[in-house]
C-alpha cells in the first residue's frame, strides 16, 4: 500500500474509496443506506418470538443445500437469523451446531434459539462459544453443510455510524480479509467431501468477497464454486419446505430479492439500490469435491 493511502482516514477516505469503486452508482447506494433495510419476519409458532433479519441474508442462508444432511454448522452465528433459517429448513433428524466467538453475542444467539424455535427443533441445536478459525485443529471433515457468515467491513453500518466512519481506513479491509481467510480455510477443512458451504459477508469490496474465495480456490483445488442455477434450485426447495411463516412488507417475495442478485466472479451480490433496500450481501456456494 502506498504511503499516501495509509494516511487516508475517516469519511473523506471512505467516500473516495467506495466512490472510486462504484462510480456514479455510489450516490444511489448511499441514498439506500439512509433508508431502513428491507427485513423479513420469521414466525415459527403462535407462542414463539418473531425474528427480523435482512431479506438478503435470508436468501443467502436458504441457498445452502440441506437435503439428507446429518450435521450442519453455522460458524459465526450471532445474532441468530441464519441459524433460524437453517434450523427451519433442515431435515427432522439433522443436528445444527451454532457457534459464536464473542461470549456476549453467543448469549444473544442462545436466547434467539430458545425463544424463536419450537422444542422439536431447538432440541437438535447446540450453541457454542469459540473461535471457528481454530476448529480445524481439533477435527476435520465433520460437517455435511456449513454456513460461514464472516465478520466483514459492514459498510452500511459504518456509513450510518459517525464514530466508526471517523475511524475508517483502507487498511481495515486488509486486516478483516486476513481474519476471513483464517475462518474460510478452517471451514473448508471441516466440510466433508461432497458437502456444501455458503460463504457470505455484508461487505461491498472485492477483497473480502471474490478475493477471499480466489485464495480458497488457489489453496484447495477441490473447492468448486457452484452455479447460480444450483443456488436457485436449492433456494426454491428450502423455501418450499420452510417450517415457518416468512413475511416481507409490500408483498415483496424472497425470490424477487434473489433474482436482483448481481453475478460476480465467484458469487452473487445483493445491493440495496437495486434490491428493494435489502443487503448489501455477498454470498457464494462452494462444494468440496473429490480430489
Amino acid at each position: 500500500m502506498k504511503q499516501s493511502e495509509k494516511k487516508l482516514q475517516g469519511k473523506i477516505a471512505f467516500e473516495k474509496y467506495y466512490g472510486d469503486l462504484y462510480s456514479e452508482r455510489w450516490q444511489e447506494i448511499k441514498n439506500a443506506f439512509a433508508k431502513e433495510s428491507l427485513y423479513a419476519q420469521l414466525s415459527a409458532g403462535e407462542n414463539l418470538e418473531k425474528y427480523y433479519l435482512d431479506a438478503a441474508s435470508l436468501c443467502a442462508a436458504l441457498c445452502l443445500p440441506l437435503e439428507n444432511v446429518e450435521k450442519v454448522a453455522d460458524l459465526c452465528a450471532a445474532p441468530g437469523g441464519k441459524t433460524l433459517a437453517i434450523a427451519l429448513s433442515m431435515n427432522d433428524d439433522a443436528k445444527l451446531f451454532s457457534n459464536e466467538k464473542s461470549a456476549q453475542r453467543k448469549s444473544r444467539l442462545s436466547k434467539v434459539v430458545e425463544t424463536c424455535l419450537p422444542e422439536n427443533i431447538k432440541s437438535r441445536i447446540t450453541t457454542s462459544c469459540s473461535d471457528a478459525a481454530t476448529w480445524c485443529t481439533r477435527e476435520t471433515e465433520s460437517f455435511d453443510a456449513i454456513l460461514l457468515d464472516a465478520p466483514c467491513s459492514s459498510e452500511r453500518h459504518v456509513y450510518n455510524d459517525d464514530k466508526y466512519l471517523a475511524q475508517w481506513t483502507p487498511s481495515r479491509i486488509k486486516n478483516i480479509a486476513m481474519e476471513q481467510w483464517a475462518l474460510l480455510s478452517s471451514a473448508f477443512r471441516l466440510l466433508k467431501t461432497n458437502g456444501f458451504m455458503i460463504y457470505a459477508t455484508c461487505a461491498m469490496n472485492e477483497t473480502e468477497n471474490d478475493g477471499t474465495l480466489s485464495k480458497l480456490i488457489k489453496k484447495f483445488p477441490n473447492a468448486k464454486i457452484m452455479s447460480f442455477e444450483k443456488m436457485k434450485e436449492t433456494f426454491c426447495h428450502n423455501v418450499e419446505s420452510f417450517k415457518a411463516q416468512i413475511t416481507i412488507r409490500d408483498n415483496i417475495s424472497l425470490e424477487e430479492i434473489l433474482m436482483k442478485a448481481e453475478k460476480t466472479k465467484h458469487g452473487l451480490h445483493i445491493l440495496p439500490d437495486k434490491a428493494h433496500n435489502s443487503g448489501p450481501l455477498f454470498f457464494s456456494l462452494i462444494q468440496k469435491i473429490s480430489c
